[in-house]
């Protein structure tokens, strides 16, 4: 039981990736407090996930909510051990200059200052109790953006990066703070990403530009925060995880091999020192 007697705080967590992360920490012996807008999703979700698990109704976008889904998560769980930022949204996929006003803004609230009411509602309690973990979840949007979704993208960019400088500035108070980045999974936003109906042939579309062959899952997701979540990680912090970067990296790889055969320098060789590479600076507190 890699989270037991830890408590997590998740935000989204009535379906799609939150729901997903909130029953792989169950699983894992945490108990968790899931956050989400949506009242009859959110207590259908924590009926399922059962006495591990409390419901709370609220909008991550004001203050007020953010403290009283803290508290309660301290209540249920004597501790609070883990946050996932995980609530976010997109408008429908279309030329930036067709995004509202109102639409740019809902997604800055969502995706950006929700993190921020977060962050000033938890860090306090991680201090006092000298320890803390916060993932994020990012976007692989914030890397390599997709036309289409410009303002999300750059939503999911901040994310990213603060998720980094949040890292580095609560270090010396033994807190973690890394970001997941997924590629496009099959969530209820996965027709607003695509900007068209969700039929086979228009996923084959998008599913054809993922080197994996295939969309995100939920589970995919809830695996690689329950890594970053368990001890297992306790030296890692600053870390933006792409699920999708040893992949590509080995790739890169083997056709490097192919270019350099005439050397007879071997892919495995080439790949063991790329990744020594990349993800030496990830252990640790990543900027001086």
């Amino acid at each position: 039981m890699r989270l037991a007697g830890k408590t997590a705080l998740i935000t989204g967590g009535a379906s799609g990736f939150g729901a997903a992360i909130a029953a792989c920490f169950i699983a894992e012996g945490a108990r968790v407090a899931i956050m989400d807008i949506n009242a009859p999703a959110t207590q259908d979700m924590a009926g399922k996930l059962g006495n591990d698990c409390v419901g709370i109704v609220g909008d991550v976008t004001k203050s007020s909510d953010i403290e009283r889904a803290t508290q309660t998560a301290r209540d249920f769980g004597d501790t609070l051990d883990i946050v996932v930022n995980n609530a976010g949204w997109t408008h429908v996929n279309k030329p930036m200059l067709d995004v509202t006003e109102d639409e740019f803004d809902r997604l800055y609230d969502i995706n950006v200052k929700s993190i921020f009411h977060m962050t000033n509602a938890v860090v306090p309690i991680m201090r006092d109790q000298g320890h803390g973990n916060i993932i994020n979840i990012g976007s692989t949007a914030g890397l390599r953006p997709r036309p289409g979704l410009t303002w999300y993208n750059s939503t999911k960019g901040a994310v990213n990066l603060l998720s980094k400088s949040m890292a580095v500035e609560l270090a010396p108070d033994n807190i973690r703070v890394n970001c997941v980045a997924p590629v496009m999974g099959a969530t209820g936003l996965l027709e607003a990403f695509m900007g068209l109906p969700d039929t086979p042939e228009n996923r084959e579309k998008f599913i054809a530009t993922i080197p994996m062959g295939r969309l995100s899952d939920p589970t995919d997701i809830a695996k690689a925060c329950l890594y970053l979540a368990s001890d297992d990680a306790t030296f890692i912090t600053g870390v933006v995880l792409e699920p999708q970067l040893i992949k590509k990296l080995w790739r890169t790889v083997l056709f490097l091999e192919f270019m350099m055969h005439r050397m007879q320098v071997h892919a495995l060789l080439i790949f063991i020192t790329l990744l020594e590479v990349i993800m030496r600076p990830k252990c640790g507190v990543l900027m001086k």
